[in-house]
Protein backbone atom coordinates (compact mmCIF):
# COMPACT_ATOMS: atom_id res chain seq x y z
CA UNK A 1 0.00 0.00 0.00
CA UNK A 2 1.33 3.43 -0.96
CA UNK A 3 0.89 5.58 2.15
CA UNK A 4 1.16 8.75 0.06
CA UNK A 5 -1.89 7.89 -2.06
CA UNK A 6 -4.15 6.74 0.72
CA UNK A 7 -7.79 6.75 -0.35
CA UNK A 8 -7.80 9.19 -3.24
CA UNK A 9 -7.19 12.95 -3.35
CA UNK A 10 -4.48 14.85 -1.49
CA UNK A 11 -4.96 18.19 0.26
CA UNK A 12 -2.22 20.57 1.39
CA UNK A 13 -3.36 22.99 4.12
CA UNK A 14 -0.98 25.93 4.47
CA UNK A 15 -1.15 29.08 6.55
CA UNK A 16 0.36 31.46 3.97
CA UNK A 17 1.18 31.63 0.27
CA UNK A 18 4.58 29.96 -0.33
CA UNK A 19 4.36 27.62 2.71
CA UNK A 20 2.97 24.88 0.48
CA UNK A 21 5.89 25.03 -1.95
CA UNK A 22 8.55 25.34 0.76
CA UNK A 23 7.06 22.53 2.83
CA UNK A 24 6.15 19.88 0.28
CA UNK A 25 6.50 21.27 -3.24
CA UNK A 26 8.85 18.52 -4.36
CA UNK A 27 6.63 15.79 -2.96
CA UNK A 28 3.53 17.29 -4.56
CA UNK A 29 5.29 17.49 -7.93
CA UNK A 30 6.34 13.86 -7.60
CA UNK A 31 2.88 12.65 -6.59
CA UNK A 32 1.25 14.54 -9.46
CA UNK A 33 3.67 12.90 -11.89
CA UNK A 34 2.62 9.55 -10.39
CA UNK A 35 -1.04 10.29 -11.04
CA UNK A 36 -2.32 11.91 -7.83
CA UNK A 37 -4.78 14.80 -7.75
CA UNK A 38 -3.51 17.45 -5.32
CA UNK A 39 -5.39 20.47 -3.99
CA UNK A 40 -4.04 23.36 -1.91
CA UNK A 41 -5.91 25.38 0.73
CA UNK A 42 -4.15 28.57 1.84
CA UNK A 43 -5.80 29.97 4.95
CA UNK A 44 -4.06 33.34 5.39
CA UNK A 45 -3.66 36.27 3.06
CA UNK A 46 0.05 36.96 3.70
CA UNK A 47 1.86 40.33 3.60
CA UNK A 48 -0.46 42.48 5.76
CA UNK A 49 1.40 41.71 9.00
CA UNK A 50 4.38 43.62 7.61
CA UNK A 51 2.67 46.90 8.50
CA UNK A 52 1.75 48.31 11.91
CA UNK A 53 -1.94 47.76 11.14
CA UNK A 54 -3.76 45.37 8.82
CA UNK A 55 -4.65 47.62 5.90
CA UNK A 56 -6.03 45.48 3.10
CA UNK A 57 -6.83 48.46 0.90
CA UNK A 58 -3.24 49.69 1.07
CA UNK A 59 -2.00 46.21 0.23
CA UNK A 60 -4.67 45.31 -2.34
CA UNK A 61 -2.33 45.28 -5.34
CA UNK A 62 0.36 43.37 -3.47
CA UNK A 63 -2.17 40.80 -2.25
CA UNK A 64 -3.45 40.35 -5.79
CA UNK A 65 0.10 39.85 -7.06
CA UNK A 66 0.80 37.33 -4.29
CA UNK A 67 -2.25 35.28 -5.24
CA UNK A 68 -1.18 35.31 -8.88
CA UNK A 69 2.29 34.15 -7.87
CA UNK A 70 0.75 31.37 -5.82
CA UNK A 71 -1.46 30.22 -8.68
CA UNK A 72 1.50 30.21 -11.07
CA UNK A 73 3.77 28.32 -8.65
CA UNK A 74 1.18 25.66 -7.92
CA UNK A 75 0.24 25.34 -11.57
CA UNK A 76 3.88 24.62 -12.36
CA UNK A 77 4.04 21.63 -10.00
CA UNK A 78 0.67 20.32 -11.18
CA UNK A 79 -1.73 21.27 -8.38
CA UNK A 80 -5.31 20.84 -9.59
CA UNK A 81 -6.81 23.82 -7.71
CA UNK A 82 -5.78 26.41 -5.10
CA UNK A 83 -8.26 27.83 -2.59
CA UNK A 84 -7.72 31.05 -0.62
CA UNK A 85 -9.46 31.98 2.64
CA UNK A 86 -7.81 35.38 3.26
CA UNK A 87 -7.55 35.17 7.04
CA UNK A 88 -5.58 37.97 8.72
CA UNK A 89 -1.85 37.39 8.32
CA UNK A 90 -0.08 36.38 11.55
CA UNK A 91 -3.28 37.09 13.44
CA UNK A 92 -4.94 33.67 13.47
CA UNK A 93 -4.97 33.90 17.27
CA UNK A 94 -7.47 36.78 16.98
CA UNK A 95 -9.92 34.58 15.04
CA UNK A 96 -12.32 32.15 16.70
CA UNK A 97 -10.57 28.78 16.45
CA UNK A 98 -13.82 27.07 15.45
CA UNK A 99 -14.04 29.35 12.41
CA UNK A 100 -10.66 28.12 11.19
CA UNK A 101 -11.69 24.51 11.74
CA UNK A 102 -14.90 25.04 9.78
CA UNK A 103 -12.98 26.42 6.80
CA UNK A 104 -10.90 23.26 6.67
CA UNK A 105 -13.97 21.07 7.15
CA UNK A 106 -15.70 22.82 4.24
CA UNK A 107 -12.94 22.06 1.76
CA UNK A 108 -12.34 18.62 3.22
CA UNK A 109 -15.96 17.73 2.54
CA UNK A 110 -15.72 19.02 -1.03
CA UNK A 111 -12.40 17.38 -1.90
CA UNK A 112 -12.67 14.28 0.31
CA UNK A 113 -8.90 13.82 0.60
CA UNK A 114 -7.31 10.67 1.91
CA UNK A 115 -4.09 12.50 2.82
CA UNK A 116 -3.43 15.96 4.26
CA UNK A 117 -0.06 17.68 4.42
CA UNK A 118 0.18 20.60 6.83
CA UNK A 119 2.45 22.52 9.20
CA UNK A 120 4.55 21.23 12.07
CA UNK A 121 2.88 21.72 15.45
CA UNK A 122 5.79 23.62 17.07
CA UNK A 123 6.68 26.17 14.42
CA UNK A 124 7.61 29.62 15.66
CA UNK A 125 4.83 31.19 13.62
CA UNK A 126 1.47 31.32 15.47
CA UNK A 127 -0.52 30.87 12.25
CA UNK A 128 1.35 27.63 11.55
CA UNK A 129 0.63 26.32 15.04
CA UNK A 130 -3.07 27.06 14.77
CA UNK A 131 -3.27 25.62 11.26
CA UNK A 132 -1.88 22.35 12.58
CA UNK A 133 -4.33 22.29 15.49
CA UNK A 134 -7.24 23.10 13.19
CA UNK A 135 -6.31 20.31 10.77
CA UNK A 136 -6.10 17.79 13.61
CA UNK A 137 -9.46 18.98 14.92
CA UNK A 138 -11.11 18.88 11.49
CA UNK A 139 -9.87 15.34 10.81
CA UNK A 140 -10.81 13.61 14.04
CA UNK A 141 -10.85 9.86 13.24
CA UNK A 142 -14.60 9.38 13.52
CA UNK A 143 -16.56 6.78 11.52
CA UNK A 144 -16.76 7.90 7.91
CA UNK A 145 -13.71 10.18 8.05
CA UNK A 146 -11.97 10.16 4.66
CA UNK A 147 -8.58 11.40 5.89
CA UNK A 148 -6.49 8.38 6.70
CA UNK A 149 -3.12 10.13 6.94
CA UNK A 150 -1.83 13.49 8.17
CA UNK A 151 1.79 14.53 7.62
CA UNK A 152 3.57 17.63 8.96
CA UNK A 153 6.19 19.48 6.92
CA UNK A 154 8.88 21.93 7.96
CA UNK A 155 8.49 25.60 7.03
CA UNK A 156 11.68 27.52 6.36
CA UNK A 157 12.06 30.52 8.68
CA UNK A 158 9.49 29.11 11.10
CA UNK A 159 10.41 25.53 12.04
CA UNK A 160 14.14 26.06 12.51
CA UNK A 161 13.73 29.42 14.26
CA UNK A 162 11.78 28.07 17.23
CA UNK A 163 13.45 26.92 20.46
CA UNK A 164 13.97 24.26 21.51
CA UNK A 165 14.13 22.59 18.11
CA UNK A 166 11.83 19.59 18.06
CA UNK A 167 11.03 18.73 14.43
CA UNK A 168 11.82 15.03 14.32
CA UNK A 169 10.91 13.67 10.86
CA UNK A 170 10.19 9.99 10.40
CA UNK A 171 9.09 10.03 6.77
CA UNK A 172 11.48 11.01 3.99
CA UNK A 173 10.37 11.35 0.38
CA UNK A 174 12.92 11.22 -2.43
CA UNK A 175 12.53 14.37 -4.54
CA UNK A 176 15.76 14.22 -6.49
CA UNK A 177 13.79 14.20 -9.76
CA UNK A 178 11.51 17.09 -8.75
CA UNK A 179 13.82 19.33 -6.69
CA UNK A 180 14.48 21.71 -9.56
CA UNK A 181 10.74 21.89 -10.28
CA UNK A 182 10.20 22.88 -6.65
CA UNK A 183 12.96 25.49 -6.89
CA UNK A 184 11.46 26.87 -10.09
CA UNK A 185 8.01 27.04 -8.51
CA UNK A 186 9.33 28.96 -5.52
CA UNK A 187 11.17 31.33 -7.85
CA UNK A 188 7.74 32.47 -9.06
CA UNK A 189 7.01 33.81 -5.57
CA UNK A 190 8.84 37.06 -6.32
CA UNK A 191 7.36 38.86 -3.30
CA UNK A 192 8.42 36.12 -0.87
CA UNK A 193 11.81 35.10 -2.25
CA UNK A 194 14.89 36.36 -0.43
CA UNK A 195 18.62 36.33 -1.11
CA UNK A 196 20.83 33.56 0.28
CA UNK A 197 21.56 32.82 3.11
CA UNK A 198 17.97 33.66 4.04
CA UNK A 199 16.04 30.36 4.50
CA UNK A 200 13.45 31.50 1.95
CA UNK A 201 15.92 31.51 -0.92
CA UNK A 202 16.22 29.11 -3.83
CA UNK A 203 19.71 28.09 -2.68
CA UNK A 204 18.43 27.28 0.81
CA UNK A 205 15.68 25.11 -0.67
CA UNK A 206 18.28 23.06 -2.49
CA UNK A 207 20.56 22.84 0.57
CA UNK A 208 17.72 21.65 2.81
CA UNK A 209 16.66 18.93 0.37
CA UNK A 210 20.25 17.81 -0.05
CA UNK A 211 20.75 17.75 3.75
CA UNK A 212 17.76 15.43 4.25
CA UNK A 213 18.89 13.42 1.23
CA UNK A 214 22.33 12.84 2.75
CA UNK A 215 20.71 11.52 5.93
CA UNK A 216 18.76 8.99 3.87
CA UNK A 217 21.45 8.10 1.32
CA UNK A 218 19.64 9.94 -1.47
CA UNK A 219 20.37 12.98 -3.59
CA UNK A 220 17.49 15.05 -2.22
CA UNK A 221 14.53 14.49 0.11
CA UNK A 222 11.71 16.31 1.85
CA UNK A 223 11.14 15.40 5.48
CA UNK A 224 7.85 14.93 7.35
CA UNK A 225 6.47 13.87 10.69
CA UNK A 226 3.79 11.21 10.45
CA UNK A 227 1.03 12.60 12.65
CA UNK A 228 -1.59 9.98 11.86
CA UNK A 229 -1.65 7.05 9.49
CA UNK A 230 -4.42 4.46 9.39
CA UNK A 231 -3.45 1.31 7.54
Amino acid sequence: MNILKYNGNILVVAAHPDDEILGCGGTVARLVKEGAEVYVLILGEGITSREDTRNREKKRKELENLKNESLAANRLIGVREVFFSDLADNRFDTIAFLDIVKIIEKYKQEIRPGVIFTHFRNDLNIDHQLTFRAVITATRPLPGETVGAVYSFESFSATEWNFPLSFSPNLFIDIEDTLELKASAFSLYLSERRDYPHPRSVEAIRHSAEKWGVQMGRGACEAFEVVRWIY
